[in-house]
């Protein structure tokens, strides 16, 4: 079974009041990794860039942005390497695995049914579709909004880690090429605090979506991120 038919035809064959098991186990842990991994990115990212304006007692008994700073890289690092396993994951898992990495451009359904979340969303469409896995207009927003930015965070966080690493570093070894890119270091942390956002706001209507979603559809959505299994209620309950 192809990974549209995977998230349309069976959808709609499993609305009867069943449970149906989607999301592995990896996947459900890389999720929740990477959701604490980017909250701690992003917060000590933003001191950062805004560093606090002072701190209590002598400098030298301070080292509050060290602190930060290596906790932002820990948790770059923590990213990185689920995202890597991810991204095997997505070739030995099952079908709903492989969704956030590409879309079946090439599908008049594919499409179709996109035009129809849209208009769901937007509520125009007064009744919901139902897919087992991610429906097409959020397998299509996950790809340009959060796959693709997480894996140019990872490259540009690297990148401007390997400028103070040094050029003899390993980090340097593998991502001094982004320099050759963007010589101006500051254009990479531009580009990176960029990316910062276009997660955070794929992050916040993500979660809008899926209480929307939890709601309004008759299924689970959030707690089949903890179980693995999405539950398809019956419309007369």
């Amino acid at each position: 079974m192809t990974i549209h038919e995977s998230i349309a035809a069976d959808g709609e064959d499993a609305v009867q009041g069943q449970n149906v098991y989607v999301y592995e186990a990896p996947v459900r842990i890389w999720h929740w990794v990477n959701a604490f991994s980017i909250l701690t990115l992003a917060l000590t990212g933003y001191f950062i860039g805004s560093p606090l304006p002072s701190v209590p007692g002598e400098a030298s008994a301070n080292f509050l942005m060290g602190y930060i700073r290596f906790m932002h890289f820990a948790a770059g690092q923590v990213l990185a390497v689920f995202l890597i396993l991810r991204l095997y994951w997505a070739f030995v898992g099952n079908v709903h695995a492989r969704q956030i990495f590409y879309v079946p451009f090439w599908s008049g359904r594919f499409w179709k049914e996109w035009l129809h979340e849209v208009r769901w969303y937007t509520f125009l469409a007064r009744q919901p579709k139902k897919y087992v896995g991610h429906n097409p207009l959020a397998q299509l927003a996950m790809l340009p909004m959060f796959t693709l930015p997480l894996f140019f965070m990872v490259i540009t966080g690297f990148a401007l880690y390997s400028e103070g690493a040094g050029r003899d570093s390993l980090e340097y070894a593998l991502f001094g090429w982004v320099f050759s890119i963007w010589p101006n270091s500051q254009d990479i942390h531009t580009f990176h605090h960029l990316g910062m956002w276009v997660i955070l706001v794929f992050v916040m209507v993500h979660i809008y979506v899926a209480v929307r979603e939890d709601i309004m559809c008759r299924q689970s959505i959030i707690s089949s991120m903890i179980s693995g299994e999405r539950l398809f209620k019956d419309r007369e309950d």
